[in-house]
């Protein structure tokens, strides 16, 4: 899976994370731990490793610089592939086709509803009061 690209042979220390950077050199970094943030990086070897385009580059166990092929795509791809190798694969048998017989479909009445009747309220006849003329 993975080849060897450069012998270093780097001594690492169980609080740092080792890495290979942009110039091809090992870098390390403190890792955070309970709380604290994590440090700056430092170059700890000059290698100079030229990287290839798709794939990954890292510090092996025993601190020499190694590389493999990065994954790409994931589930989704791997679906792809096998739906198209199956579809080569198989084959069909003709069958003869069913006559397929359409059925009438009656309409059905529907039944109006009447208007609703507006209520109306009843007034109750005022007594008209008629003022006494006082004497």
């Amino acid at each position: 899976m993975a080849k060897k690209v450069a012998k270093v042979g780097v001594k690492k220390d169980k609080t740092c994370l080792y890495f290979v950077d942009k110039d091809g050199d090992i870098s390390c970094a403190k890792m955070a731990r309970g709380g604290k943030k994590g440090g700056k990086t430092k170059k700890v070897a000059k290698v100079g490793v030229k990287k290839e385009k798709g794939f990954l580059y890292f510090v092996d166990k025993q601190g020499d610089i190694s590389c493999a092929k990065m994954a790409r795509g994931g589930k989704k791809r791997k679906a792809k592939k096998k739906k198209v190798a199956k579809k080569k694969v198989v084959k069909k048998k003709k069958v003869a086709k069913k006559k397929v017989v359409k059925k009438k479909v009656a309409k059905k009445k529907v039944a109006k509803k009447k208007p609703a009747k507006k209520k109306v309220a009843k007034k109750k006849p005022t007594k008209k009061k008629v003022a006494k003329k006082k004497r």
